[in-house]
């Protein structure tokens, strides 16, 4: 039904290091006509509640621009108020990125992930995941090339992908049109060993059986172990 991709396969994915100059990791990370910036920000302190207890702390922060999507929305700042869906956002990533990394390795410091999304067409905290992995490789290297840290605390690779049922066709990677039709969507979080980090799933109309449940993990496995090459290329490069 899809003309330009089989229903397994990924939208094209670019992933481009270095984007920004000041930032210890940066990535612009495209899922097809979807881009969002991970920037990576290392401060030499943790939050109160960590104070003492000889760890670090990843952070993530998620917004989209005003302009990222089909009509203008208003800052936060402008409404007076936090966006339920960003802050519900920014606590998968930050979780998600969490779960691949030994926090006591990275000593009494922390690494703030800022995804902002340029441009929305569906999958934007899935992107964000996987963009921000990367970001968070980067600036971990740069601790280690300063010699603040001796080895990588990262124990594992994450990547993250969405899965839906649409006309009664199990898809990979579902765009806006997808997304916002389809009749059920879920985001998947995996890491390099493929154990799951996180499910985020629900029945936008026709409620869905345990058998596509599995049929669904089965194709974001797919997903997840070609964007985890994409993430091992960028890296190389």
């Amino acid at each position: 039904m899809r003309n330009d991709r089989k229903y397994n396969q990924l939208r094209e994915v670019k992933i481009t290091r270095n984007y920004t100059k000041y930032a210890e990791g940066s990535v612009l990370i495209e899922f097809g006509n979807t881009k969002v910036l991970c920037n990576a920000s290392v401060e030499e302190k943790v939050p109160q509640f960590l104070h003492g207890k000889s760890q670090g702390w990843i952070h993530a922060e998620y917004n989209m621009l005003p302009r990222a999507t089909h009509h203008r929305t208003q800052r936060d700042l402008v409404q007076g108020k936090i966006n339920s869906r960003s802050q519900e956002i920014s606590r998968l990533i930050g979780r998600s990125l969490r779960a691949c990394i030994d926090l006591c390795k990275l000593g009494e410091r922390q690494i703030i992930i800022d995804c902002d999304v340029i441009q929305a067409d569906g999958g934007t905290r899935t992107a964000s995941i996987t963009g921000a992995y990367v970001a968070l490789h980067d600036a971990i290297n740069n601790l280690i090339e300063r010699k603040l840290i001796n080895n990588s605390p990262i124990k594992y690779q994450l990547a993250a992908v969405s899965v839906g049922i649409y006309n009664h066709e199990t898809l990979l990677d579902l765009d806006y049109n997808e997304d916002s039709q389809c009749e059920s969507d879920i985001n998947v979080v995996m890491l390099d060993n493929l154990e799951i980090v996180e499910i985020q799933g629900t029945a936008e109309g026709l409620a869905f059986s345990r058998q596509e449940l599995n049929n669904l993990l089965d194709l974001a496995e797919i997903g997840i172990k070609e964007l985890l090459k994409k993430q091992t290329l960028a890296l190389q490069s």
